[in-house]
């Protein structure tokens, strides 16, 4: 770790201005808060990659253009948090589909073509991968970014995370208002050849421009760079996701009360969503105001102690952030830290496994357990998180 430090300072001793020192030292006190359990050499090559090679550039800008890049490092870092750090290869790399393939201007582009095309068998997923391999084979810019990786640290786990948080920022930088990936798709489409789309527009090439341009009436230069439209189109994108994970959460709560509760469950559960009271729904239904309370007791425990924690952990985690291996339970870092102090060795120990992405058949045998005691467990912990999640 010292060695690692040691080589980051040295290599850019020569060009660490005090700005960027200051900036460097600044994250490096924010990493050693928000990721404890990171080593001290993994914390320095995020920071090297955050910053960059060119560490002078940061005296050149001006403070609007400082407050851009340092809202840049920010958002790239927060993608590398919740999606990629600490996680497996294949785990970060299914985040990195999941987080792509929820655009929705991208989505409805790949099944127009798929659904006008001769092979109409091939799942949105697949054209992702495609065009996502071919990115990261033939873009000059992922290519210098992977490079810079190689430079910023030895891990293969922290240069795969890396490398997937640079390919998602990428593939989301907004061009018309659209994200970028949307166009490397349309290029995509044109070398394929594939049938179904015979003609593409040439206004829908991506187009390399200035930062600044220069309108013929008037002599000053007008900035491309908007931070409030960056913003909001981010807070946009997030909005969509949630939408999106919302009514897919309902959609299969829905399916789930109707197999294992009843059928007038999913009809309770469509008026409470309306805003009905339980008065009114009792009218809906035709029942007795006392079974449909009972009803909604029914209803709310398979919610939180069955659907959420066996069925579909998942999709509820993605839904309301409080994964444990990209959102430590939807608890801030201070609460986390109050949590994992509050558990015993064996709670610490099976947290820790399942924050690894094991299996619980492997936790089982690994602690001496059996499967139903490690949900058992299991179940404890994350509805302990929850209330001191609520509490807050």
């Amino acid at each position: 770790m010292q060695t690692l430090k040691q080589g980051f300072k040295e290599s850019n001793l020569m060009t660490m201005t005090k700005l960027a020192a200051e900036l460097a030292q600044e994250w490096r006190q924010r990493l050693a808060t928000e990721c404890p359990g990171s080593s001290l050499a993994t914390r320095e090559s995020i920071i090297r990659w955050l910053m960059g090679e060119d560490l002078e550039r940061f005296d050149a800008l001006t403070p609007p253009q400082l407050t851009i890049a340092q809202q840049a490092m920010d958002y790239r870092y927060r993608i590398l948090q919740q999606r990629y750090l600490g996680c497996g290869p294949e785990r970060a790399y299914r985040n990195l589909m999941q987080r792509l393939g929820s655009l929705m201007v991208l989505r409805n582009k790949i099944r127009t073509w798929v659904a006008l095309s001769r092979d109409r068998q091939r799942a949105v997923v697949d054209v992702l991968q495609e065009v996502i391999q071919e990115l990261l084979h033939s873009d000059r810019y992922i290519q210098q970014q992977i490079a810079w990786i190689g430079e910023c640290t030895e891990d293969a786990r922290l240069r795969n995370a890396l490398v997937l948080a640079s390919v998602e920022e990428y593939c989301l930088r907004p061009i018309r208002n659209q994200p970028l990936l949307a166009y490397r798709f349309v290029n995509y489409l044109r070398r394929s050849q594939r049938g179904g789309i015979t003609h593409v527009p040439e206004s829908d090439l991506v187009r390399l421009v200035s930062d600044e341009v220069t309108p013929d009436e008037s002599d000053a230069p007008l900035s491309l760079f908007d931070s409030q439209a960056v913003a909001e189109y981010q807070d946009n994108q997030a909005w969509e996701e949630q939408q999106t994970l919302r009514t897919a959460v309902k959609d299969e709560f829905e399916t789930y009360l109707v197999e294992n509760v009843a059928p007038e469950a999913q009809e309770w559960l469509r008026l409470y969503l309306q805003g009905q009271s339980q008065e009114a729904i009792a009218q809906a239904l035709n029942m007795p105001i006392k079974q449909v309370y009972r009803l909604r007791e029914k209803i709310s425990y398979h919610a939180i102690r069955v659907f959420a924690l066996k069925a579909k952990p998942e999709l509820v985690a993605s839904w309301l952030q409080t994964s444990l291996q990209e959102h430590n339970l939807g608890l801030t870092p201070t609460q986390w830290q109050e949590f994992s102090a509050s558990l015993d060795s064996d709670q610490r120990q099976l947290l820790d496994a399942l924050k690894a992405g094991k299996s619980t058949e492997a936790i089982a045998q690994g602690l001496n357990m059996k499967t139903n005691q490690v949900m058992g467990e299991w179940s404890k912990l994350y509805l302990a998180a929850q209330a001191m999640r609520s509490a807050s």
